[in-house]
C-alpha cells in the first residue's frame, strides 16, 4: 500500500502593492504646494516676509521678557546660601523691607546652620568721575570673608575690600556711570570716586549686571555699607543668607527655622526667592503682561498675512482644485495642499527670522548690557508658534475649497 501523499502546501497570493503613506499624505501635497507657491514669486516672497516679521516680533518680544526676569534674579541667583530669610513684605529685592538683625544670630542655633550672613541692599547717589553727573547705583553690603557671594572677581578682592571705603564695581553696569574699567586701569587698580556724599575708592571690578531695578551695582563690605549710609538702623538687614552644614537636609532645616523665628521673616530655599522676585515682575508690573501681549500681536499679524496669501492662492486656482476634486480628490486631499503651503511658508519664514533675531540680540545686548541670549528652548517654542500660526491661517484658507465644485465650473 502506497503512503499518503502529504498535503500539499498552499501559499497566500501575495498582497496587492500599495502607495507609501509618506508619499500619499505628505510628499505630494508638499510637492503640490510647493509649485503653487513658487509659481507666484512676488507673493511668495510678501507671504515669507510676514513670517519672518511675526518671528523676529515673537523672538524679540520673549527675549525681552527673558531677560527682564534674568537680569532681575541675577543677584539672588549668585548668591551662596541654602535658605534666606527675608521681611513677607519684601516685594522685589532692589526695595526691600527691613528685618531684625538678631534673626542671623537666632539661626545659628540650629547644629546644621554654618553661617547666617546679613546682606544690606540699598540705592545711592553715584557721581560720574568724568563729567560730575549724578546716577542712582545700588549697593550690595555683607560680609566679605562669610563667602555668602559668588559674583566673578569678587574672591580675588576679598582683603582689599576690608579696607575702609574701599568698594568693588560692576563691569556690566550702564555706561552712564563712566568709563570706570579705563579709569581703574590707568590709575593703578584704584579709583576714587563720590558716593553718597563720601568719598570711596574703588579697588576692583566685579560682574554682576544690571536690571530693570538697577543701572549698576557697588559690592562693600558691611562696615563700608554703613559708612556710607549712616542714617540705616544697625539693628536692621534687608536680607540674611543661611549657609548649611555639608549634608544638612535643607528642608528640615527650612521647617525647624519656621518653627522657632518669629513671623517677621520669611524662610525660603534659594529657588523659592528667586520665584518670589519672578512673580513681582510678573504680576506686579504691567511689564511682563506688555512683552506678552507684544508677543501674541505679532502671531495675530503675521497669521492675517499669511491667511490673506493663502486665502487668495486657493481663490486664484480654485479651476484647478476643482478639476482635482472631477477625477476623485476629496476635500481632505486638497485640503492637505494648503496645510502643506503653511508649513513651507512656515519653515520659509522661521529660518532667516532666527537668523535675524539671534543677530538682533548680540545688538541689543551690548547696547543695554542685559542677558539676551538665544537657547535651543526658546527656538522649538517660537517655531512651534509660527507653524501654529500658520496653520491656523491654513485652516481658515482651507474654507474657501467647498467653492470648488466642479458642477458650476465646467
Amino acid at each position: 500500500m502506497m503512503d499518503a501523499l502529504p498535503p500539499r502546501q498552499l501559499s497566500a497570493p501575495p498582497a496587492p502593492a500599495r502607495p507609501a503613506r509618506f508619499e500619499t499624505w505628505i510628499a505630494l501635497p508638499l510637492r503640490l504646494a510647493w509649485r503653487q507657491l513658487r509659481f507666484e514669486k512676488a507673493r511668495l516672497l510678501a507671504a515669507i516676509a510676514g513670517v519672518l516679521f511675526a518671528c523676529v516680533l515673537v523672538f524679540m518680544q520673549l527675549g525681552f521678557r527673558s531677560a527682564l526676569f534674568d537680569s532681575a534674579t541675577a543677584l539672588l541667583s549668585a548668591m551662596r546660601a541654602e535658605l534666606f530669610l527675608i521681611n513677607p513684605l519684601t516685594t522685589a529685592s532692589f526695595r526691600p523691607e527691613p528685618i531684625p538683625r538678631i534673626r542671623a544670630h537666632q539661626a545659628l542655633a540650629l547644629p546644621e546652620v554654618a553661617q547666617s550672613v546679613p546682606v544690606y541692599m540699598a540705592q545711592a547717589s553715584w557721581r560720574n568721575p568724568v563729567d560730575g553727573s549724578r546716577r542712582a547705583i545700588q549697593l550690595i553690603g555683607f560680609d566679605v570673608e562669610a563667602r555668602a557671594m559668588q559674583f566673578t572677581g569678587l574672591e580675588a578682592l576679598t582683603d582689599s575690600l576690608k579696607r575702609a571705603d574701599a568698594v568693588a564695581f560692576d563691569r556690566r553696569s550702564r555706561p552712564e556711570f563712566g568709563p570706570v574699567a579705563d579709569l581703574l586701569r590707568e590709575g593703578g587698580g584704584s579709583l576714587r570716586v563720590q558716593v553718597a556724599n563720601r568719598l570711596v575708592d574703588v579697588v576692583g571690578l566685579v560682574d554682576i549686571g544690571p536690571s530693570f531695578g538697577a543701572d549698576g551695582n557697588l559690592v562693600l563690605s558691611e562696615t563700608n555699607f554703613r559708612r556710607l549710609l549712616p542714617d540705616r538702623l544697625p539693628s536692621n538687614t534687608d536680607l540674611v543668607a543661611i549657609r548649611l552644614a555639608p549634608g544638612a537636609d535643607v528642608a528640615a532645616a527650612q521647617r525647624r527655622l519656621r518653627e522657632i523665628l518669629p513671623p517677621d521673616v520669611t524662610v525660603l530655599t534659594q529657588a523659592e526667592l528667586v520665584a518670589w522676585e519672578r512673580r513681582y515682575w510678573e504680576e506686579a508690573t504691567p511689564i511682563g503682561f506688555i512683552f506678552g501681549f507684544g508677543s501674541v500681536m505679532g502671531l495675530i499679524v503675521g497669521m492675517v498675512i499669511v491667511y490673506q496669501i493663502l486665502f487668495s492662492d486657493v481663490a486664484n486656482h480654485l479651476r484647478e482644485y476643482a478639476t482635482l476634486k472631477a477625477i476623485g480628490y476629496s476635500d481632505g486631499r486638497l485640503s492637505r495642499v494648503v496645510l502643506g503651503a503653511a508649513m513651507l511658508l512656515a519653515v520659509l519664514g522661521f529660518v532667516p527670522g532666527a537668523l535675524l533675531s539671534w543677530y538682533l540680540y548680540g545688538v541689543v545686548g551690548e547696547a543695554t548690557f542685559l542677558p539676551l541670549a538665544m537657547d535651543i528652548g526658546r527656538l522649538l517654542g517660537v517655531f512651534g508658534m509660527i507653524f501654529g500660526m500658520c496653520a491656523a491661517a491654513g485652516l481658515l484658507a482651507m474654507r474657501k475649497l467647498r467653492d470648488a465644485d466642479p458642477a458650476d465650473m465646467f
